[in-house]
């Protein structure tokens, strides 16, 4: 489905088509008009399916409508980082228009607070905060969210795994009763619920499932440090003679470099391949590993989706993908049509978390190893102690904080 079928005005239209984007996601397609319709949302979906901009569009479509009358819509996500991308994203579909937002997130100076409180009392239209950090300024006393119409709360069981349920009921406490509510969440557990049954008023759901990976595949992870992975990879390769194709998947370009110079200076057959290289460099490299001239393919995400090869023994991941999409992508690469195959994951303890949502999404817990002792000592698994971090400077009552420097001021047309 196209966005001119979701009830979009022509000029959001434009700014939507000026981004590149052409067709809505399933996500999109649900959500949009559910929420151009007024009603309350519960929606279950996963990063990368398209949903800051199933919130996004429809808000942003109602506020083009309208002329100013002060902060009508609050995002609440639960780090700096998805702030700063839901920003980006408000800020690149509302380009043509003059709808102003900030970011509001722990961690910066006394600057940064200045130009927050100057966007918040000047009458920005859309505010994307950390719990933490807003509560820090509704401890101030100078926002006015009377005229509130717009909630949405953003990866809702991060925020509660991070511990930020009271703070939420808090936050919600200054919001009229009057309003629409949107909850965004990954999973969708009972205090989820839960929390929807305080904060929501009959609302809509839409669930977006996600693949599940292969039966056929053995997926186990082995817990290191980054520092650890490269010779851990080399003890991983010599173990599995029987495994005659290798694909080794990396985040990152310069990753994919550093593992194949790595695995190169080991006299290693070994090929990378990623964004740098240009469509016949690519088709070169996979022709070479397909008629088996060289064992191991290290590769960025490009490589995850599209690619049939077949035969692959073995799946490593360097690091853990951004979501559980691309991690089922990336063990799909083996155990394809009714074989088997291995996927190993590193996970350093940075990781850990972010591996563990991806197992809730596949309800399915992964098999957990330490690394051989003569490499290292491995970490301890403790996803949750690495989920509290999240929380960050800026929790509680006063204190300085990042953002603001997103604030586009632009006049009302």
């Amino acid at each position: 489905m196209n966005f001119k079928e979701l009830g979009l005005s022509d000029d959001l239209i434009d700014s939507i088509s000026y981004m590149g984007f052409e067709k809505a996601t399933p996500i999109q397609e649900q959500a949009i008009p559910k929420i151009i319709d007024g009603k309350d949302l519960i929606a279950c979906a996963q990063t990368g399916t398209g949903k800051t901009a199933a919130f996004i569009l429809p808000i942003i479509n109602k506020l083009a409508a309208r002329e100013n009358s002060g902060i009508s819509t609050i995002v609440i996500c639960p780090t700096r980082e998805l702030a700063i991308q839901i920003d980006q994203a408000i800020n690149g579909f509302t380009y043509f228009t003059s709808i102003s937002s900030i970011a509001i997130y722990g961690g910066g100076d006394g600057d940064d607070w200045e130009d927050q409180k100057k966007a918040l009392t000047s009458g920005v239209d859309i505010v994307v905060a950390t719990p933490g950090k807003f509560i820090a300024h509704l401890n101030m006393g100078y926002m006015d969210l009377t005229k509130i119409e717009h909630v949405i709360l953003d990866e809702a069981d991060r925020m509660l795994d991070i511990g930020f349920h009271d703070d939420i009921l808090r936050i919600f406490s200054y919001f009229p009763k009057k309003r629409q509510t949107l909850m965004f969440s990954a999973t969708m557990p009972r205090k989820i619920r839960d929390l929807a049954t305080e904060i929501l008023k009959s609302p809509d759901e839409i669930s977006i499932a996600i693949s599940k990976p292969a039966e056929g595949v053995l997926q186990m992870v082995y817990l290191c440090y980054d520092t650890m992975k490269t010779q851990f990879i080399k003890r991983l390769i010599d173990g599995k003679e029987s495994c005659k194709t290798i694909i080794i998947f990396s985040s990152t370009k310069r990753e994919v470099t550093q593992i194949v110079r790595g695995l190169r200076n080991n006299k290693y057959l070994v090929e990378g391949i990623s964004s740098d290289l240009d469509q016949k460099q690519r088709e070169a490299v996979l022709i070479k590993f397909r008629a088996k001239q060289c064992r191991v393919l290290v590769a960025t995400d490009v490589m995850s989706r599209g690619i049939d090869i077949k035969d692959i023994n073995l799946v490593i991941n360097y690091n853990v993908p951004n979501d559980a999409e691309d991690y089922v992508h990336r063990i799909g690469r083996t155990a394809r049509a009714d074989t088997t195959g291995i996927a190993v994951t590193l996970v350093n303890p940075e990781e850990m978390y972010k591996f563990l949502r991806i197992e809730r999404l596949i309800e399915k817990e992964v098999l957990k190893s330490p690394i051989p002792p003569e490499i290292g000592e491995s970490p301890t698994w403790n996803p949750k102690a690495v989920a509290r971090k999240g929380k960050g400077p800026g929790k509680g009552h006063g204190g300085k904080g990042g953002g603001g420097r997103n604030f586009k001021g632009k006049p009302r047309r």
